[in-house]
C-alpha cells in the first residue's frame, strides 16, 4: 500500500534518475498519440514531464489512458527512462517514465480556455477563472517571482535592522488623498472604520514610541479609478526611520534597490542619479521620466518664434525632441504620430516635423514659414544629425510638455527604445510642497500632508506657498513611479501651519489627526521614511504590463473580482443590525 502521493515533482527527474521507479502526481496538460503509443505531459507547479504509455509494456494502461483528459488530476508510478526524441528546451526533456501504475484523483471538465502561456482567454474570461489561469507557467512564475521578492526585501531589511511591525487594517477615515473605503461598525452604530490607504500616522507613530526602524510589506486600500497599474487594494514595502535625514532614507533605500536586482535579476545597478522635480519637468515633461534613452526636450521660442507661423508665435512654448535614427519614417508613420497627439487624453492640435537630411540640410512640415538658414537654427539647438527626426509641438507650456511627454514615450516605443531587460533607476527630488486646486480655490498636499518643507523654504509657508519645495522624494524605474516618500514634520507647531494652509480648522485638525499632534507633545524623534509599491516593482521585474498579471487574484477595470462576483448586495438582516439604510429613489 501506498504511503506517499509523490516521490518526486515534475520537474526534478533527470538522466541521473534513469531506471528509477518514481510516483509523481500532477494535471495533465496535453495528450499525444504516436505510432500507437500515448504521450501525456504531466504538469505541476514545478514543471512538466513526459509520460509514456504503451501496449508494449502495459495493455490496459494503454487503453485507460485514451479516455483521459485535459486537466485531470492523476497519479502514476513508473519507470524513468531515456528519451529517445529528446526536448532540451524542457529541463526534463531527456528522460520520460513507462507509466506501470495510474490512478485518477480527480477528473476535469475541459477548460474554458488553453492552459498555455499562448492562451485563447481574454482576460475577463482568464479573470473569471483565475484559479485556473495561475496554473498557465507564466502566471505561476511571477507569483514565485513575488515570493522572491519579498524574501529578498525581508532580508535587506532585516539586515539594516528594520523591524517588522503590523499596523491596524480598521483605521480612522481621513480627509486627504484618494476616497477611502469605509467598514460599517455593529457595536457603533452610525460609525465606521476606514481602510487603510497607507500607514502613515501609526508609522510615524512607532518613531514617537522610539522602535527607530520600522517596516511591513502591507497591504492598502484606495477607491480611486483604476488602470493598468492600480488596484483598488495594493502591496507596499512600507518604511520609517528615526533620527536621520534625506540623505540617510536614500542610501539605506538606493542600498534596497541594488540588493534586489542583484538577487532577483542578477543585475549590478550603478549609483542612482538625482534629478530635481523642476529638471525632470523642464527636461522630460513628467516627474517619472524613463531614462532609458535621452531624447531631452529642447525649448526653440528664440528660434521658432516671430517668423510669421501664427500656431507657434501666439504659444507660451514651442518645444521638440530630436528623434535619433528618425529621419526614415514614412509619411504612414509621420501621420500616426500626429492622430497620436490629437487624442484627447493627449490634447495636442497638431504636430510639426523636420527631417535632417544626409547632406545634412533641413527639411520640415513648415518650410514656407522658415528659410533654410532659419531652420538650421532647429537643427542646431536639437543637436540633430543626418538621419534624426525633429518633432515639435506648442502651446500652453504646463499643457505642451505633458503632451510632449507623451509623445516622446511613443516614439522611443515605435524606436524599440523600451527594452524591458534595460532598467534606468533614478531618485526625483526637490518636489513642490503644496498644489493648487483652481476648482476647489485652495492648496493640496502633494505627497501629504505630514511631509516637512525643506528648512530653508519654511519661511515661505503660508506666504508664497507655489514656492515651498518639500524634502520629498520619488524612486522612478522605467519610467513608473515605484514610489517614495518624505522627511516628516514633527514639530507640533510646524504640523499645525501645514494643517492650516490647507485649510484645515483648528477643531478639523484635532478631530482628524489630534492623536499625533498629541503625541508630538511626547518627545517625537526627527524621522522620515518611504513606501515602495510591491506590485508595480514586481511587474517590472516580471516585464510585464499590467499589475493585475503579477496579483494572485486581482479585480478588474470597474474594482470587480469577476470570480467570487464582489462586492455584492447582503441580507438585509446585516445592514439592519449594521443600521444601514438604503433609500431606493421611486421613478
Amino acid at each position: 500500500m501506498k504511503t506517499f502521493y509523490r516521490t518526486h515533482t515534475c520537474g526534478e527527474l533527470r538522466l541521473t534518475h534513469q531506471n528509477e521507479t518514481v510516483t509523481l502526481c500532477g494535471w495533465i496538460q496535453r495528450i499525444r498519440e504516436l505510432k500507437g503509443q500515448n504521450f501525456i505531459d504531466l504538469r505541476d507547479r514545478y514543471g512538466i514531464t513526459q509520460l509514456v504509455f504503451s501496449p508494449q509494456y502495459h495493455q490496459e494502461l494503454y487503453e485507460k489512458s485514451k479516455h483521459l483528459q485535459r486537466e485531470t488530476v492523476i497519479q502514476i508510478t513508473g519507470k524513468v527512462i531515456e528519451r529517445f526524441s529528446k526536448n532540451l528546451l524542457l529541463p526534463t526533456g531527456e528522460i520520460e517514465i513507462i507509466v506501470q501504475d495510474l490512478t485518477v484523483l480527480n477528473t476535469a471538465k475541459t477548460p474554458p480556455f488553453l492552459i498555455e502561456n499562448e492562451t485563447d482567454g481574454s482576460e475577463e474570461l482568464r479573470m473569471q477563472y483565475r484559479y485556473l489561469d495561475i496554473r498557465r507557467p507564466v502566471l505561476r512564475d511571477n507569483l514565485i517571482l513575488r515570493h522572491k521578492f519579498t524574501q529578498a526585501v525581508r532580508n535587506y531589511m532585516d539586515s539594516q535592522g528594520f523591524i517588522e511591525i503590523e499596523t491596524p487594517v480598521l483605521i480612522k477615515s481621513t480627509p486627504e488623498g484618494a476616497r477611502d473605503f469605509v467598514v460599517p461598525s455593529r457595536m457603533n452604530k452610525g460609525q465606521f472604520y476606514a481602510l487603510p490607504q497607507s500607514p502613515q500616522t501609526f508609522k510615524q507613530l512607532l518613531m514617537v514610541a522610539g522602535m527607530d526602524k520600522y517596516f511591513q510589506i502591507v497591504k492598502c486600500f484606495r477607491d480611486e479609478d483604476l488602470r493598468a497599474d492600480r488596484q483598488p487594494e495594493f502591496t507596499q514595502i512600507d518604511c520609517e526611520m528615526s533620527f536621520v535625514h534625506q540623505e540617510d532614507v536614500l542610501q539605506t533605500f538606493e542600498g534596497l534597490v541594488k540588493h534586489l536586482f542583484k538577487t532577483l535579476k542578477g543585475i549590478e545597478i550603478p549609483d542612482l542619479p538625482r534629478m530635481t522635480y523642476d529638471e525632470a519637468i523642464r527636461n522630460y515633461g513628467t516627474d517619472k521620466p524613463d531614462l532609458r534613452f535621452d531624447m531631452k526636450f529642447t525649448e526653440l521660442n528664440e528660434v521658432a518664434k516671430g517668423h510669421g507661423f501664427s500656431v507657434f508665435d501666439s504659444a507660451e512654448l514651442v518645444v521638440g525632441i530630436c528623434a535619433k535614427g528618425a529621419g526614415n519614417f514614412t509619411r504612414k508613420q509621420i501621420d500616426y504620430l500626429t492622430n497620436f497627439v490629437k487624442k484627447p487624453q493627449i490634447g495636442a492640435s497638431g504636430l510639426v516635423h523636420a527631417r535632417i537630411e544626409s547632406d545634412g540640410s533641413i527639411k520640415s512640415s513648415v518650410d514656407k514659414f522658415y528659410s533654410p538658414e532659419q531652420l538650421l537654427k532647429w537643427k542646431e539647438k536639437c543637436k540633430a544629425e543626418p538621419g534624426d527626426l525633429i518633432l515639435i509641438l506648442s502651446g500652453n507650456a504646463d499643457k505642451v510638455r505633458k503632451q510632449l511627454s507623451e509623445l516622446r514615450l511613443e516614439v522611443a516605443a515605435q524606436l524599440g527604445l523600451r527594452d524591458k531587460d534595460k532598467y534606468a533607476c533614478l531618485w526625483v527630488v526637490d518636489f513642490p510642497l503644496l498644489e493648487w486646486n483652481e476648482e476647489d480655490k485652495r492648496w493640496y498636499a502633494m505627497h501629504h500632508p505630514f511631509t516637512s518643507p525643506k528648512k530653508e523654504d519654511i519661511h515661505l509657508l503660508g506666504v508664497d506657498n507655489a514656492r515651498v519645495r518639500a524634502n520629498a522624494y520619488d524612486l522612478v524605474i522605467n519610467g513608473v513611479e515605484i514610489g517614495g516618500g518624505s522627511v516628516r514634520i514633527h514639530d507640533r507647531r510646524l504640523q499645525s501651519k501645514m494643517f492650516e494652509v490647507l485649510g484645515l480648522s483648528q477643531q478639523e485638525a484635532e478631530h482628524k489627526f489630534g492623536f499625533l499632534m498629541n503625541a508630538f507633545e511626547y518627545g517625537a524623534p526627527p524621522h522620515a521614511g518611504c513606501a515602495f509599491g510591491l506590485d508595480r516593482w514586481v511587474m517590472l521585474f516580471a516585464g510585464a504590463d499590467s499589475i493585475r498579471e503579477v496579483m494572485a487574484f486581482p479585480k478588474n477595470n470597474m474594482g470587480r473580482d469577476v470570480m467570487i462576483d464582489a462586492p455584492s448586495t447582503i441580507d438585509d438582516s446585516l445592514m439592519q443590525e449594521l443600521g444601514i439604510q438604503i433609500q431606493v429613489e421611486k421613478e
